[in-house]
């Protein structure tokens, strides 16, 4: 049982200010597996306060000095990556193997590239008759949400430290552990007190203290579009920059060649990754309508070969996070059912076997893309498969959604993939297969605004100064 009831504030393990607590629950157990704190406005003063004083000597830091306190950090998360998996098994009911694995590794891979990023930063630029310095923005709170722990709070932290900024993390209230665990990596790497700060507790909460401090310069919120948008208006009042990522609907277009059944197979098995609780996910799963029938066959045998069960297992697909996120996947399950999408796997309840736990059926429907199941953001794994009928009836299909994170394009003409690629309204777009730390994440549309990973993470936390004449 684990229980973690005090915050990181100034460089030590403090109590909050007022005594409040909640229950984590395993997913895949339904049983309590800890308890923390849950912070109040008057521990973000605290924290706020904290880095704001930081500021003013790591602000001014070298290159050398940053890259000195990163290079600690990697040292000691190594030393610690498996017992941060561990965390995230049990905060949110990943596969062993994922979770020791993709996303520890995650973390890693975003510590290492701001160490590349730092080394070559070109923090001063002469352009003609002007100097054009970029210099950390101040004091950042970062507000992350639950599905990729390890992912969406070291994107954040290490590009802002390593640009010399100061910051308060608020990790999720559902997926906590991995969140502390890196603090005291953080901590013992010998950070200086008060550059890093975390608070936990309700978004609600730390998220508008966070939000609407005048004290704070910037928020960087990945999350939920309603969630995004209040928290635009929230900072408003201040005028701080935000950046958000939120959700998504993306589409995966297979092209019409010898490929086409592996790579709708590819396509369904990457959705049900992570339990589909990604925002970049290819949940719409575009196939040529003259293959129709050969693409539900790969992508049922694919759907029906996925493993589900106990996350210490050797499985592919654990629970998904709570009981809350279970109800609001069913629902849409049997949104699809009354909409008359044609359910090819899946469906409805737990997989046969498993009574206990928030374990959904890998799901797969054929339908239109005026369903809601092709409209709205599930966030589990369930899969849309939808027909079109030519290249150019797949991108008009493609962009028609209000939201645009991700896109994939699977096919054995790279120029045609590409080709395709340019004409689809979204951030980032993967062609078989491929992964960069260094190729800038983010959204059009409804998805957000700014850019993480690599050295576009870096300009997130930098203000440009122009030193004229």
């Amino acid at each position: 049982m684990r229980e973690y009831l005090k915050f990181y504030i100034d460089g030590q393990w403090v109590d909050p200010v007022t005594a409040k607590t909640a229950e984590v629950i395993n997913p895949a157990t339904e049983a309590v597996s800890g308890t923390i704190s849950l912070g109040s406005a008057a521990d973000v003063d605290k924290a706020v306060a904290a880095a704001r004083r930081a500021f003013e000597t790591w602000g001014e830091t070298s290159v050398k000095d940053r890259l000195e306190i990163l290079e600690a950090i990697q040292a000691e998360y190594a030393k610690r990556s498996d017992e941060l998996g561990d965390a995230v098994v049990e905060e949110m009911g990943a596969p062993v193997g994922l979770g020791r694995g993709f996303h520890v590794g995650l973390g890693a891979g975003h510590l290492q590239t701001a160490i590349d990023v730092l080394k070559e930063f070109p923090f001063e630029q002469q352009k003609g008759a002007s100097l054009i310095r970029y210099e950390p923005i101040g004091v950042c709170g970062l507000i992350t949400p639950w599905n990729w722990p390890m992912n969406q709070t070291c994107v954040k932290i290490f590009p802002a430290l390593a640009a010399g900024c100061t910051m308060i993390l608020k990790p999720p209230q559902l997926a906590p552990y991995s969140a502390q665990i890196l603090a005291e990596i953080i901590h013992d790497a010998g950070t200086p007190a008060g550059v890093f700060n975390m608070v936990q507790g309700q978004g609600s909460v730390i998220g508008t203290a966070l939000s609407t401090h005048q004290d704070v310069d910037m928020i960087s919120f990945t999350g939920s579009e309603p969630v995004g948008v209040q928290i635009q208006k929230d900072a408003a009042e201040t005028v701080k920059r935000v950046g958000l990522e939120l959700g998504g609907k993306s589409a995966w277009i297979v092209l019409d060649d010898d490929a086409l059944a592996a790579n709708v197979a590819g396509a369904t098995g990457g959705m049900m990754g992570n339990s589909g609780q990604t925002c970049s996910a290819g949940s719409r799963l575009l196939v040529p309508a003259s293959r129709l029938d050969e693409a539900v066959n790969a992508a049922t045998e694919a759907c029906n070969a996925v493993t589900v069960g106990d996350p210490l297992s050797d499985v592919a697909m654990g629970p998904v996070v709570s009981k809350s996120q279970f109800n609001i996947i069913q629902d849409y399950i049997q949104k699809g059912l009354d909409e008359g999408a044609t359910l090819i796997a899946g469906g409805l309840g737990r997989p046969e076997g498993l009574d206990k736990g928030w374990f959904v059926k890998p799901t797969v429907f054929v339908g239109t893309n005026d369903m809601v199941i092709s409209r709205e953001e599930i966030f589990g794994p369930v899969l849309v498969i939808i027909p079109y009928e030519d290249e150019a009836d797949a991108i008009r299909i493609a962009n028609d959604s209000l939201f645009g994170l991700g896109g994939y394009v699977s096919g054995q003409d790279a120029d045609k993939c590409r080709a395709i690629a340019r004409k689809l309204r979204t951030g980032a777009i993967w062609i078989n297969g491929g992964f960069d730390f260094h190729a800038p994440f983010g959204g059009y549309k409804r998805s957000g605004n700014g850019r993480e990973w690599g050295e576009y993470g870096f300009h997130e936390y930098l203000e440009i100064k122009s030193i004229i004449g």
